[in-house]
């Protein structure tokens, strides 16, 4: 796996993040660095763990797999970035929205944002070992992705009000198909 494509598979399971960042950045009255860098931390932080974990079961199963991994990992992202595309269509989360008697940058709901955005990856991250993907290239390259674009989520929602949201998520699933497709094809076209 390319630089490029590890860059492009961090860009798509980042936008699911980046738009319930976006969200907090709507409802927050104000952004001040401690926030930013605590979504960012923890949106990162939670979508470079999950790889990891995924990467450890994809390991195990990789080589009992291997003639037909590129189908997984077709299915995988395929799967991941429709579902992307279908939420894109549908209300904003619940868990996006204000809670009634925390803060936006409530600590508890922020942790639960941070798994609830990260769970995509831990799919993504089976397929890694497939790819051959250097693990520790890859799940910095999600983190640092991740809390970047989180950030900029922030600002982006704060500034631009909530029509950016979905069509990030939107955005994001196309990216994962994309990249599902074309492993499915550099594969086909090399047997």
């Amino acid at each position: 796996m390319t630089f490029r494509a590890i860059v492009l598979l961090a860009v798509g399971l980042a936008m699911d993040a980046m738009a319930v960042a976006g969200a907090r950045g709507i409802a927050a009255k104000r952004l001040r660095a401690r926030d930013v860098a605590l979504v960012a931390a923890l949106f990162g932080g939670f979508q470079a763990l999950m790889p990891v974990i995924g990467w450890l079961v994809g390991r195990r199963i990789g080589p009992a797999v291997e003639a037909w991994d590129h189908w997984i990992i077709f299915a995988l992202l395929g799967s991941i970035g429709a579902k992307m595309l279908w939420e894109s269509r549908g209300e904003p989360d619940a868990a996006a929205e204000e809670t009634p008697g925390r803060g936006v940058f409530d600590l508890r709901v922020l942790l639960a944002l941070a798994v609830a955005t990260s769970i995509d990856a831990l799919g993504a991250g089976v397929t890694l070992p497939m790819l051959h993907a250097p693990l520790a290239l890859s799940v910095a390259t999600i983190g640092v992705t991740t809390a970047v674009l989180s950030a900029l989520g922030l600002y982006a929602g704060r500034r631009f009000g909530s029509a950016l949201g979905r069509r990030l998520d939107a955005f994001g699933g196309v990216v994962l198909i994309a990249l599902g497709c074309k492993v499915l094809v550099e594969h086909l076209r090399g047997a």
